[in-house]
């Protein structure tokens, strides 16, 4: 089950969140620091799957925006990464030059 779901740009800063569960609003913004931390931190030799808390993150680059998904330790990692794939495809498609 997909948890959140956030557009980071390489600043940090968050572009868009949608949660799919309930999180209060302090808890969210430093959950969200957290999670950009750990993803901005990591080379892109590194694996797109991130082990943290008691869930994963999966996420992708595209030039200068990440897009992070929270998924549970049930959800298959390669599923959610071909989504975030064609989520973007559809952005594209959709306002051209995303």
């Amino acid at each position: 089950m997909i948890k959140f779901f956030l557009m980071v740009n390489k600043q940090g800063q968050t572009r868009l969140s949608r949660y799919y569960e309930h999180v209060e609003i302090n808890k969210r913004t430093m959950l969200e620091a957290d999670v950009i931390k750990n993803c901005l931190s990591r080379s892109k030799d590194q694996c797109s799957f991130v082990e943290y808390k008691d869930f994963k993150l999966v996420y992708r680059q595209y030039a200068a925006l990440f897009i992070v998904v929270g998924i549970n330790e049930t959800e298959n990692e390669m599923a959610v990464y071909e989504l975030i794939h064609n989520f973007v495809e559809v952005l594209d498609k959709y306002f051209s030059r995303v």
